[in-house]
């Protein structure tokens, strides 16, 4: 597709940059939850119990693997409207089985969640006109997982929208084209692993936060759902911020978006 070679963007361009800014920049997962529980998630982190990492990085590194195959064998390019709510109730049902049994259903619950949300995201991908059979637009939509976390070791600069895609950008390419060039996602492959384990480094913050508040005994099926409820809200929020700003990056210079996008404050 052919950029727009005016150097300035439209008013309702920009306004739909800031509030992907908005989105992208104000995650609020971890507060989210913990106005759900009743204290702060860092104090749930620290009070995780032995074994409990593994768990968590065993359940998230399986939802990705699993995602992906999704990703690369099912999606289509039918347009249609993001069904956001209904991906939010499928996704609760499941959070209400993480609730009532705690940690151990991580490993089985989350590669469901995971899947669903990636439904979702895939949908509000194709309402902002992704070609979604294509690898790199199908390997965009699990971006989204990194890009809705922060890695511990991240500053305030490097955690932000464009420096986390810019991070992810050459294991991307990278998987993309291996993909093109096999026609097939093979787990196995060194491209998907290094790509898939830049993405489990983010994701599994955000599936700490919720898989440590949904263990507590205080919180049960009911906070289990809710606590599933916002788990996908933050990610459909990201992924349509996300899915903005690539739409934008289509009709104008990717790097004038980038700098127009550094410029506001989100709405």
């Amino acid at each position: 597709m052919l950029l727009m070679e005016n150097k300035t963007m439209s008013s309702e361009d920009l306004e739909d940059l800031r509030y992907a800014k908005s989105l992208l920049e104000n995650p609020s997962l971890a507060a989210r939850i913990a106005n759900v529980v009743g204290m702060p998630i860092e104090i749930i982190i620290e009070r995780m119990p032995e074994g409990a990492r593994e768990i968590i990085r065993t359940a998230t590194t399986k939802s990705l693997e699993t995602a992906l195959e999704f990703a690369t064998s099912t999606m289509n390019d039918r347009r249609q409207d993001a069904a956001n709510w209904a991906h939010k109730i499928i996704v609760a049902a499941t959070g209400a089985a993480g609730g009532a049994f705690g940690l151990p259903a991580l490993t089985i619950e989350l590669p469901v969640s995971t899947i669903i949300m990636l439904r979702s995201i895939v949908d509000i991908a194709r309402s902002e006109g992704e070609r979604i059979k294509s690898p790199e637009a199908k390997l965009a939509c699990l971006e989204v997982f990194a890009l809705g976390g922060r890695a511990r070791s991240d500053d305030a600069a490097g955690s932000s929208y464009f420096a986390v895609r810019g991070v992810l950008a050459k294991a991307l390419a990278e998987a993309a084209e291996y993909i093109v060039e096999r026609g097939v996602a093979q787990e196995t492959a060194p491209p998907l692993i290094r790509f898939i384990a830049q993405i489990a480094a983010r994701f599994g913050v955000p599936v700490s936060e919720k898989a440590m508040a949904q263990s507590l005994p205080i919180v049960g099926a009911a906070g289990g759902a809710l606590i599933n409820t916002l788990f996908i809200d933050h990610f459909q929020n990201i992924g349509r911020g996300h899915f903005i700003v690539r739409r934008l990056e289509r009709t104008y210079d990717p790097e004038l978006v980038r700098r127009e996008y550094l410029k506001l404050s989100p709405r």
